[in-house]
């Protein structure tokens, strides 16, 4: 299952953040184009707003304005899990008071459907097809105290890859599974944070990349800053879809600029398999 949805999020008490995670997403168009969905939050509660289509045609001036806060998250949908339809657009709210949070997904949960049932039988309700609202409800399951131990439970039950940006209240979380299969990267902003799928989304923004999430990593942003959770991994798997064909050629992955990494795919076509040709072509 390929898939390649796009994740953004941004913490930056002194900006119009639904305003960044519009321009960001639509930076990362090319990745989903079925849905997209902006969520914010001022400390106190979440708002959410989504709609089919791409971002331009998603978020009006209108919009933009009701997505007040100091922290947002957004999602361009392409779907594997879960049909084209309204409600499975992203970001997905579940819980209520300080329990609640928002998340927003890329990749594909193999065992998700048992965990579906677990949490079912545990009494959590669904409105969605989604994998994602699976992840949300199992990290709002956790017995543990702090949102970090609570993400960190959600990971470690998870099997398939997962790039997470999550929301409380008055807190931004990264996630990346075990062996980094999505891309996910970290850059700064005006004196706050951004996290996104791709490097080309910092540029759009005018932000300063610093890395990547590394996988297995969690990144928790709040008012006393950025930290970092690792988990040891043994090895890791990045889709080569990414380089071959979901990236953007302006971002960076790994360290390689996405276009140049093309460019030597195609220079290996060319020793591995020589033709006499007047064009070539990806495709």
């Amino acid at each position: 299952m390929h898939e390649s949805c796009a994740v953004f999020g941004v913490y930056a008490p002194h900006e119009d953040v639904a305003r960044l995670t519009f321009f960001g997403l639509f930076a990362l168009q090319h990745r989903g184009q079925e849905s997209s969905g902006i969520a914010t939050a001022d400390g106190k509660s979440i708002s959410v707003f989504t709609g089919m289509g791409r971002v331009a045609s998603v978020f009006s001036e209108e919009a933009l304005r009701s997505l007040s806060g100091y922290i947002a998250i957004g999602h361009n949908r392409y779907s594997t899990a879960g049909s084209s339809r309204i409600g499975n657009a992203q970001p997905i709210v579940v819980g209520s008071g300080n329990n609640t949070i928002a998340v927003a997904h890329n990749g594909n949960i193999v065992n998700a459907a048992h965990l579906y049932d677990e949490l079912t039988a545990e009494g959590y309700r669904f409105r969605t097809a989604t994998d994602t609202e699976v992840i949300a409800n199992l990290i709002i399951s956790s017995k543990e105290k702090d949102w970090v131990t609570r993400v960190r439970y959600a990971m470690n039950r998870l099997q398939g890859a997962f790039s997470l940006v999550i929301m409380t209240p008055s807190q931004l979380f990264a996630a990346r599974d075990a062996f980094g299969v999505r891309p996910l990267c970290l850059g700064m902003v005006d004196g706050g944070w951004v996290v996104a799928s791709e490097s080309c989304a910092l540029d759009h923004i005018g932000a300063q990349f610093i890395r990547e999430v590394e996988p297995g990593e969690i990144v928790s942003i709040n008012a006393g800053g950025l930290e970092s959770y690792r988990q040891p991994t043994r090895r890791r798997g990045l889709c080569i879809f990414e380089y071959i064909y979901f990236a953007r050629p302006d971002s960076v992955i790994n360290g390689q600029l996405v276009y140049l990494a093309r460019q030597a795919m195609g220079a290996e076509l060319a020793r591995a398999h020589p033709v006499t040709a007047d064009q070539v072509m990806g495709v």
